[in-house]
C-alpha cells in the first residue's frame, strides 16, 4: 500500500514539473499589431478620397483659383454660429477638425455632407466610417441653403 502511494505521489510530482514554465513579469505588456493605411485620414482610420463626390445635389464643384473674401466671411459668419457647436478648426471634437478638409475630401463631397447629412449618413461609405469613428454623433441638418453652404465651403478654403 505504501509503495502504491508513493508511488502516485512521484508520478503526480512529475506530472505537475512537466509543464510549460510561465514568466511573471512586473507591470504589464501591450502587445499591438497595426496596418497602416498611407490614405487614412489624419482624423483616425477614415479613408482619404478625393474622387467620391458624395450623395446629394451637388454632382461637381471646382473652385476657382482665388478665394472670394466675401463669400468666405459670410461662410466664417455661419459656421462661427451653426458649426462650431460640434466642429473645431484645428482639433476634433464632436466632429472631425476642419482644417485641412479639401486634403481629405472634394468639394462637391463636403457640400453634400452640408446640404444632406440624413442621406450622406444612410449612402455615402465615407460618412458612414466617419459617424463610426465619431462615435455615432450625427451630423444635424442645419437647412442651409446652397448658397449658405457654398459661403461655408469657401470659408473652409481659407482654414
Amino acid at each position: 500500500m505504501k509503495k502504491i502511494l508513493l508511488c502516485l505521489t512521484l508520478v503526480a510530482f512529475v506530472a505537475s514539473c512537466g509543464g510549460k514554465k510561465e514568466e511573471k513579469k512586473d507591470g504589464f505588456e501591450v502587445s499591438r499589431s497595426k496596418t497602416e493605411d498611407k490614405k487614412a485620414d489624419a482624423e483616425g482610420g477614415v479613408p482619404i478620397d478625393l474622387d467620391n463626390k458624395g450623395v446629394g445635389p451637388i454632382k461637381d464643384l471646382e473652385f476657382p483659383a482665388d478665394i472670394d473674401t466675401e463669400m468666405a466671411a459670410r461662410g466664417e459668419a455661419k459656421f462661427n454660429s451653426i458649426c462650431v457647436a460640434c466642429h473645431m478648426v484645428d482639433q476634433r471634437m464632436i466632429g472631425p477638425a476642419m482644417k485641412g478638409v479639401y486634403e481629405r475630401r472634394s468639394p462637391a463631397w463636403v457640400m453634400n455632407m452640408i446640404l444632406n447629412p440624413d442621406g450622406m449618413l444612410r449612402e455615402d461609405p465615407i460618412a458612414k466610417a466617419l459617424l463610426k469613428e465619431y462615435n455615432n454623433a450625427i451630423m444635424l441638418n442645419q437647412n442651409l441653403t446652397e448658397e449658405e453652404a457654398r459661403d461655408v465651403a469657401e470659408y473652409l478654403r481659407t482654414l
